[in-house]
Parts: C-alpha cells; sequence; structure tokens
C-alpha cells in the first residue's frame, strides 16, 4: 500500500548526542569492515575512502594493515551465480589469510543496491562460511536497505521507495521487475522467506521498529542484538540516519562483547559502521584539473525509466552532443559493430576537443530474446556492456571528466576501460552520486570519474551534475 509521506512526520528525534557515542564507539571497535561492493555505487555516501578494484594478498594485506573500513568492487551483479561463487570465495579466503597474518579481527559486508535486487542470499552465506570457518559462529546477518540520498525507508518492516510525496513498496515498483533479480515481497521478512525459497521463515526475523529506536534505550536495544544467535536474520527500520546511528552504537555494544554480525545493506549503513562525517556536495574546483579545456564524456547504459528521463532532460542542454550506440548490431555481425563504434569514437572525439559534453547512450528499447532464460538475459547484457565500455577505452583524446550512468556501465568503464585499481572517494556531486579520482596508473590519471547510478535522483538530477561539471555549459 502506497503512503504519504507526511507519515515521516510522526516520528521525534529522541535526544541523545548519537554522533558522539557513534564516534567513540568506532574508536574502540577493533574490527577491520571489509565491504563487498557489488557495483560501484555503494560509495554514495562517503568521502576519503579507498576502493579497491583487485583483491591480492598484498593489497588486502595493505589495506587491513592501514585502514578500518575500504571497499572491494566486486562487480558481482553482472555476474552469473557461479562466477559470484568464486569471486567471493577467492575474497574470504584471501582477506582471511591476511587478517591472520596481522592478527586483525574483521567482519564482512556485502553492500548492495538499495531496492532489493542481488544475489541474496548466495553471497551472504559464502561469506558467512568463512567467518564461521575463523570464529566459529556467525550470531545474526543484518538487512538493511536504508539508503537516505535514494529515497529507501523502511517502515513497519517494508521498504518503500519516495517518488516526491509519495512512499511506493519497492515490491511495486520497476526495479522489483528486474529480468534477473527480480522479487514480489515489499515486507522485509516475507523477502527474506521469498529470496530462501522458504528455508528461513519470516516470522524467525528480528526486528526493529522505528518506536524502540527511537526510543533510543541503548541497553535494551544491546541486551535484544546479543539475543541474535545462529546466523538469525535482522531486519533494521530506518527513515533516518539517526535511526542507523542508535542501531550502531548498540551494534558496536555487543560486537565487544564477542557477537559476529554479517552485514547485507545499502550505503547509509557502511558510512555509520566508520562514523564517517557529512560533507557538503562538491563543487566543480574539487573535481576538475586545471587547465583541461576538453569537454567531458558521459556515457548511459542504464534502461530504467528514471535514466531515460534524466538522459531526455540532458539532451535538452546546450554545448551537448548526443551519441546514440546502436546496441543491438552487438548480436549481429562483427563488422557491423565495428563500423558502429568508430562512428561512435569519431563524434565522441570531436565533441570532446570542442568543448562539448559527448553524451553517448545505449538504445533505450530493452531486449528480449524469446526463449532466453535468466542467465543468458544476464551474459547477454554484459556482452553490451563490453562493447559499450570500448567507446571509453578506445578514446583517442583526455576529456575533463568521465560521467557513468548505471551500475554494470559504471563498473566496466571504472575497471576495464578506465583501468583504475584503487581509487580515492572525493565524495559526492549530487545526493547519492559518488565522485572518484582516478589513479595515476589509469587510462584518465587524476580526472573525477561520476559514478551515477540508474535509480537514484530526479528527472533533472543528471543535468544538475553536468551542470557543475561544466560550470553551466
Amino acid at each position: 500500500m502506497k503512503l504519504s509521506a507526511t507519515v515521516l512526520d510522526q516520528y521525534h528525534l529522541p535526544e541523545l548526542d548519537a554522533d558522539a557515542l557513534l564516534e567513540e564507539a568506532v574508536r574502540q571497535d577493533e574490527h577491520v569492515f571489509v565491504v563487498l561492493d557489488d557495483d560501484p555505487t555503494g560509495v554514495q555516501c562517503v568521502h576519503d575512502i579507498n576502493v579497491y578494484t583487485e583483491w591480492s594478498y598484498e593489497t588486502m594485506k595493505q589495506a587491513m594493515e592501514n585502514e578500518k573500513l575500504f571497499f572491494l568492487l566486486t562487480n558481482s551483479r553482472a555476474m552469473s551465480a557461479e562466477q559470484t561463487t568464486a569471486i567471493h570465495k577467492q575474497i574470504a579466503e584471501t582477506v582471511s589469510k591476511a587478517a591472520k597474518e596481522l592478527n586483525k579481527k574483521y567482519l564482512f559486508v556485502s553492500r548492495s543496491d538499495s531496492t532489493l535486487r542481488g544475489h541474496y542470499p548466495l553471497e551472504t552465506d559464502l561469506l558467512s562460511q568463512q567467518l564461521i570457518n575463523d570464529y566459529g559462529k556467525v550470531d545474526g546477518e543484518v538487512l538493511f536497505p536504508f539508503f537516505k540520498e535514494g529515497g529507501r525507508l523502511t517502515i513497519d518492516d517494508v521498504h518503500y521507495i519516495r517518488y516526491g510525496e509519495e512512499l511506493i513498496p519497492c515490491g511495486e515498483s520497476e526495479f522489483a521487475k528486474d529480468d534477473t533479480f527480480g522479487y514480489r515481497s515489499s515486507d522485509l521478512k516475507e523477502y527474506i522467506e521469498e529470496k530462501t525459497d522458504g528455508a528461513y521463515r519470516k516470522e524467525d526475523v528480528m526486528r526493529f521498529s522505528l518506536e524502540e529506536l527511537r526510543k533510543a534505550d541503548l541497553d535494551q536495544l544491546t541486551d535484544k542484538i546479543m539475543e541474535a544467535s545462529d546466523g538469525r536474520k535482522i531486519i533494521v527500520n530506518a527513515i533516518d540516519y539517526i535511526d542507523v546511528k542508535i542501531f550502531c552504537i548498540a551494534l558496536f555494544k555487543a560486537l565487544k562483547q564477542g557477537k559476529i554480525f554479517i552485514f547485507r545493506c545499502a550505503g547509509s549503513l557502511v558510512k555509520c559502521l566508520d562514523a564517517v562525517s557529512d560533507r557538503g556536495l562538491l563543487k566543480k574546483e574539487e573535481m576538475l584539473l586545471p587547465g583541461n579545456r576538453n569537454g567531458g564524456l558521459v556515457a548511459v547504459g542504464s534502461h530504467t525509466d528514471k535514466t531515460t528521463r534524466q538522459l531526455n532532460k540532458l539532451l535538452e542542454k546546450e554545448k551537448v552532443t548526443a551519441i546514440a550506440f546502436r546496441s543491438s548490431v552487438v548480436s549481429r555481425s562483427k563488422e557491423e559493430l565495428a563500423q558502429e563504434l568508430e562512428r561512435c569514437l569519431s563524434l565522441e572525439e570531436e565533441a570532446i576537443e570542442a568543448g562539448q559534453t559527448a553524451v553517448v547512450y545505449t538504445e533505450r528499447e530493452v531486449i528480449h530474446l524469446p526463449g532466453e532464460d535468466k542467465e543468458e538475459a544476464l551474459a547477454r547484457s554484459v556482452a553490451i556492456s563490453e562493447a559499450f565500455l570500448r567507446l571509453v577505452k578506445d578514446l583517442k583524446v583526455k576529456p575533463s571528466f568521465v560521467l557513468a550512468k548505471g551500475g554494470i556501465t559504471s563498473s566496466d568503464i571504472g575497471v576495464k576501460a578506465l583501468g583504475v585499481k584503487k581509487a580515492l572517494v572525493l565524495g559526492q556531486i549530487r545526493p547519492g552520486v559518488p565522485v572518484w579520482k582516478t589513479s595515476k596508473d589509469s587510462r584518465f590519471p587524476d580526472i573525477p570519474y561520476i559514478i551515477f547510478p540508474g535509480n537514484v535522483g530526479d528527472d533533472d538530477t543528471l543535468k544538475e551534475a553536468v551542470e557543475i561539471l561544466t560550470g553551466g555549459n
């Protein structure tokens, strides 16, 4: 059932200094949080945090020795279940080995989509097994999809997506109809039962309501968390960061007493697990290198209705060159694909050298082939993405910025096209839209790489981001 956003006004703020309490709890905590991100959008709430796109033993050892929390970009939402299994086992074993050598405690965070798409519960099951191997147990699995910046809220256990002044149950959204990761349930208890094929019953889920979180009885909340055992599923209601912070303060008290948890969440919980401070939205001069007079590049791969509306708004701007990549040629001949790539690259380079913003985008119509199953549809989507990324990888001029729209698109461009192995998250250009600073050894060093999720913002947000980068031009 849809709700009016006015329902949010009925919850009063508790009287406690949550920020100070959380910062102290994080300082005292001894764990390293290893965040496995199934696409590059998970850093959309943090700043001055490192993202790694490879996880060799030496890299993991260095990261765990020097950082409280860091991200590993797995891009597993673009993978098959078999590929996801292999990569999670590899990462888990490598992290475990590094932790033992350094004598470090660690916990896994599985950061995924705030609209509940992804390889769940496969990924948390795999990571939990490694924790059991190392600690002998996992007391609970916390499902926490709240993401304020994207308007993802959980009330009375139902996860909502905010559209203006309406709250829509996520199971009724376009995201729930995802070809690969679709689902029916908006109630998180029922979602768990659905995704585990009934192996875990909704009646057995532990829940934290808004009422008990806003009561802010930290001892009572800690006692309740301490009751979790044997991998109990836990869901947390939240409509603002105060709810996340209060839960985390109690959580850290439980961790201090030896409890072991794994987390499946969106970006907001990650921010609070490291008490990352708030910072304002990034300005042009904080992102762009001085002296580069070239235009930027925007690459749009996401097919959601929201993305298409945002793209159309962007294309209304002056000094924008629209370049439609005919992605359907991927299923045809290699010669036709080569011609299409050459055509698009030529138009991109011409626009960028002229100081224009080149906007290249895939066909807006999602192709459904008869008889194609979910794995085949995902594989075809990846093939299109691999062709599309060549429109960045084969570019011969250095753009002043690169902005990628969509999860699979932004991961492929960041890792395969730009060659980023480690990036610093500068912050956000718009709420929920993170910016990396590309590494010195990447294809285009030290430029801002803007990762624009397919499901974030309103119709004007993409246009606004480009206007910030171009000074309104």
